[in-house]
C-alpha cells in the first residue's frame, strides 16, 4: 500500500517524500489506520519492520497545532540509543511540522539540559523509563494533558527489569489515553500489562515468511571452544572488513574481547550498559567514522545503533535468544548493500542451538571452513602485487631511482634488494598467523551412534599421554568439543606415557579420525589413528606411537565413561 492511502496529512506526506519512501510495510499499512482512529493497539514485529513510523506517523498526527507546550504524546524505550534514534525518526517525519515539537530524555546525560529542552516546550517526549520517572518526581515532565502513551520495545524493558518504572508512569498519565505496545515477543508480563493498562486493544501481528534479509550472507564457522580468539583474528586477516559489529552476551565478555583484539593489533572499542553516556557517545562517533573499525557490544547496548555501512556482523558468542539473533544481523546488509553474519560455534550442544535457529528464522545459515594460514598468506602477497603495479603504473616510484643507485653500489643486485624490501613489507602481514582448523560436526542425533559396549572392539590412538600431562577428561573433553558428539558415546580412556587409547563406536571412525588429526588438547597438538583388535584386552597401538610403552604398558590410568 501506498502511503498517500493512508489518509495522510500533505506534511508527513511531503516527510515520506522527502526521505525517499513511498510503499508502506506491513507493519506500517496494518497499524497506521487504527492509530489514526484512537484505538489501543498490540503491534507484534520485530527490528527491520518499520515499527519506529508505524506507531511515530500517527503519534504526530494527533498532535494538536495550538499546543506545543504540553505533552501529549509520551514513548518508552529501553535504551538512550533507541530512543535517541526514535526521537531522530519523529523529527524526520515531522519536518514540515513546526508545531511538533519533540524531545529525547535518558540517563547518562545532562539533567540540566534536559529540564531546559522540556520548558523551552516539548510535546513529544521519548524516554527511557529511569529517567522518566526523575523528571516526573521533579515535576519537569507533567503529564496531565496526555492522549498516547506508546510502549517500544516492551519485551527488552521487561528483561531489563523496568516493569516497576513502567506500571509507575502508567498509573500517573490521565485513564482517557490511547495505549499502544510494541513487542517482539509477549510473554506473560506483556499479557499481563496488555490487559491490566490497554483498553480492546487491536492486536497486529507480522511476520514474514523469511525474518532475516536476503541480502545477508549468513555463515558459521565451528572451532574449538579455546580457538575463538584466534579463529576471530584469522577471519579479520582474511576478510579486512572496515566496519563490523561483534556481539556477546555479558559485559566482562565484551571487556576482555576489547582488550583481546587490541593486543593483537586489532582496533576495537567496546560498548555495554555500564559505561557513562559520554564513553558510548565517544565509542560510536569513532565506529562511525572509520577511526575504530571494530565494535564490540552486548544486545542491550545494540539497540538503536544506526550504521548503514557495515560489512559484517559477527556473534562471537550465539545469541540467548532467537528474537537476538535477528536483532544482530539486521545491522548490516542495509539500505540495499550486501551484507555478512558470521557465528563462531564450539560442540554440539551450540550445533544444535544454531539449527534451533535456522528453523525460527526460515533460513539457511551454511557452514564454512576456516581460512588457512596458507590461503591468507597468499591473498596478502596478491593485494601487495596489486598495490605494487597500481604504484609502478602511476610512475610514483621514479623518484627512488637515486637511493637504489646508492644500494646497487654496494654490490647489491636489483632482485636481492627488492626481495629484502618485500621481505620487510609482507613480514609485517603475515607473521603471528594462528593456526586454527574447523570443527566438522558429526551431524547426526547421538541417539544413532551405538553404545561403544555392543559395537565391535575399535580404538582410537592419540599421540600423547601422561609425559605430556593429559588426563582423562582432557581427553574426553576434546573429543566431544572436535567430533560433535555426546560423552556417553566415548568408552574406556587409557593413558600411557606417550600415548592414550579411546574406545570408540566403529560406525563414526572416519569422522572422529578426522577431527582428532592435528587437534590441540591442553595445547599439544596430536596425531590420531584407528585400531581394530581382535580381543578386549588387546590394548597395543601401533608402531607409530609405540615409542617405550612395552616397560610402561601396566602404568596407566583408566577412565570409563559412563
Amino acid at each position: 500500500m501506498q502511503f498517500t492511502q493512508l489518509n495522510l496529512s500533505q506534511e508527513v506526506l511531503q516527510a515520506v517524500n522527502a526521505l525517499g519512501f513511498s510503499e508502506a510495510t506491513e507493519i506500517q499499512e496494518k497499524s497506521i489506520p487504527v492509530l489514526l482512529d484512537g484505538k489501543d493497539v498490540i503491534g507484534r514485529s520485530h527490528t527491520g519492520t518499520g515499527k519506529t513510523a508505524a506507531f511515530g506517523i500517527p503519534a504526530i498526527e494527533r498532535i494538536s497545532h495550538e499546543d506545543k507546550k504540553t505533552v501529549q504524546v509520551l514513548i518508552m524505550c529501553p535504551t538512550r540509543e533507541l530512543a535517541m534514534q526514535a526521537c531522530l525518526e519523529i523529527e524526520k517525519f515531522s519536518k514540515f511540522m513546526p508545531w511538533v515539537k519533540p524531545v529525547a530524555v535518558y540517563g547518562g546525560a545532562s539533567m540540566e539540559r534536559q529540564i531546559f529542552a522540556l520548558k523551552r516546550g516539548a510535546n513529544i517526549v521519548v524516554g527511557t523509563p529511569g529517567r522518566l520517572i526523575d523528571h516526573i518526581e521533579r515535576r519537569t515532565l507533567k503529564l496531565d494533558s496526555l492522549k498516547t502513551v506508546i510502549l517500544d520495545e516492551a519485551d527488552e524493558m521487561l528483561n531489563m527489569g523496568f516493569r516497576e518504572d513502567i506500571e509507575k508512569i502508567l498509573e500517573g498519565v490521565p485513564e482517557e489515553r490511547q495505549t499502544v505496545l510494541f513487542s517482539a515477543t509477549m510473554p506473560a508480563e506483556i499479557i499481563e500489562i496488555s490487559k491490566k493498562y490497554l483498553n480492546n486493544p487491536v492486536h497486529i501481528k507480522v511476520e514474514s515468511p523469511q525474518r532475516t534479509v536476503a541480502s545477508i550472507e549468513q555463515v558459521y564457522y565451528d572451532v574449538p571452544r579455546g580457538s575463538k580468539l584466534d579463529a576471530l583474528v584469522l577471519l579479520f586477516l582474511a576478510y579486512e572488513p572496515k566496519l563490523t559489529i561483534i556481539f556477546c552476551n555479558t559485559k566482562k565478555m565484551v571487556d576482555e574481547l576489547t582488550e583481546s583484539l587490541n593486543a593483537k593489533g586489532l582496533k576495537a572499542s567496546g560498548i555495554h550498559g555500564d559505561m557513562k553516556q559520554v564513553a558510548r557517545t565517544q565509542v560510536m562517533e569513532r565506529f562511525k567514522s572509520g577511526r575504530t573499525p571494530i565494535l564490540i557490544a552486548t544486545d542491550v547496548a545494540a539497540r538503536g545503533i544506526d550504521v548503514d555501512n557495515v560489512d559484517a556482523v559477527i556473534n562471537f558468542d550465539i545469541p540467548q535468544d532467537n528474537e537476538y539473533y535477528i536483532h544482530r544481523i539486521g545491522r548490516t546488509g542495509r539500505a540495499g548493500k550486501a551484507g555478512k553474519a558470521i557465528t563462531l560455534i564450539s560442540g554440539r550442544k551450540q550445533f544444535l542451538e544454531l539449527k534451533d535457529i535456522q528453523k525460527f528464522i526460515k533460513a539457511e545459515i551454511h557452514q564454512q571452513m576456516l581460512p588457512t594460514v596458507k590461503e591468507i598468506k597468499k591473498k596478502k602477497i596478491e593485494n601487495f602485487k596489486n598495490k605494487l603495479l597500481a604504484v609502478i603504473n602511476d610512475k610514483k616510484h621514479e623518484e627512488y631511482y637515486d637511493f637504489l643507485k646508492i644500494l646497487s653500489s654496494e654490490s647489491i643486485d636489483a632482485e636481492t634488494i627488492a626481495a629484502a624490501l618485500l621481505s620487510m613489507q609482507l613480514s609485517k602481514e603475515i607473521k603471528n598467523i594462528p593456526e586454527v582448523e574447523s570443527v566438522h560436526v558429526i551431524k547426526k542425533p547421538d541417539e544413532s551412534v551405538k553404545n561403544v559396549s555392543s559395537s565391535k572392539n575399535c580404538k582410537l590412538v592419540i599421540s600423547a599421554g601422561r609425559m605430556q600431562r593429559l588426563a582423562p577428561n582432557f581427553i574426553l573433553g576434546a573429543l566431544v568439543e572436535a567430533t560433535g558428539l555426546s560423552g556417553k558415546s566415548f568408552g574406556k580412556i587409557e593413558i600411557f606415557n606417550e600415548h592414550t587409547t579411546v574406545e570408540i563406536p566403529e560406525s563414526e571412525t572416519d569422522g572422529i579420525l578426522k577431527a582428532m588429526n592435528n587437534y590441540k588438547i591442553n595445547g599439544i597438538k596430536v596425531n590420531a589413528e584407528i585400531i581394530r583388535t581382535k580381543n578386549k584386552d588387546d590394548r597395543r597401538p601401533s608402531s607409530k606411537f609405540s615409542k617405550n610403552s612395552k616397560h610402561h604398558h601396566n602404568k596407566r590410568n583408566s577412565f570409563k565413561q559412563r
